[in-house]
């Protein structure tokens, strides 16, 4: 997205070592779950101002150390497929938040929440989206 660029002084080798394994996990789910049809993240690594600025955004983001992306998926089949696969994100050594946060998109981290769970709930505010099935719990 540039922001290496734009906020050069906070991107350091760290965040590019974090983000280039994240890149790779989500090439290996994007390609297990047959989305040739997604070419970008919505949002990946973050500085502290772009986060800051985020609505929704946690204040400790793993968007913010490069362990973190956001996949988009308006139709919500990327979200079915993945809570449907957790064995999937598992082997990857992938987490995401539930999709019932995520209305449009897909978040997925490389670091596990402090719940461990491989579909954990980001925050004690209302889901966002509270029509998409909870299967997985």
């Amino acid at each position: 997205m540039g922001r290496n660029v734009t906020h050069a002084e906070e991107f350091t080798d760290e965040i590019l070592t974090h983000a280039t394994i994240t890149v790779g996990k989500v090439n290996e789910l994007l390609a297990r779950a047959g989305r040739s049809d997604i070419h970008r993240v919505t949002s990946g690594w973050r500085p502290r101002s772009v986060n800051d600025a985020t609505s929704n955004a946690a204040a400790n983001s793993r968007h913010l150390t490069g362990q973190a992306a956001d996949l988009p998926d308006a139709d919500r089949t990327l979200a079915g497929w993945c809570v449907d696969n957790l064995d999937v994100l598992t082997e990857i050594g992938l987490w995401m938040e539930s999709p019932q946060y995520t209305p449009s998109w897909v978040h997925v981290q490389t670091i596990p929440p402090k719940s461990g769970r491989v579909v954990f709930i980001p925050n004690s505010s209302p889901p966002l989206d509270p029509s998409f099935p909870v299967t997985w719990a």
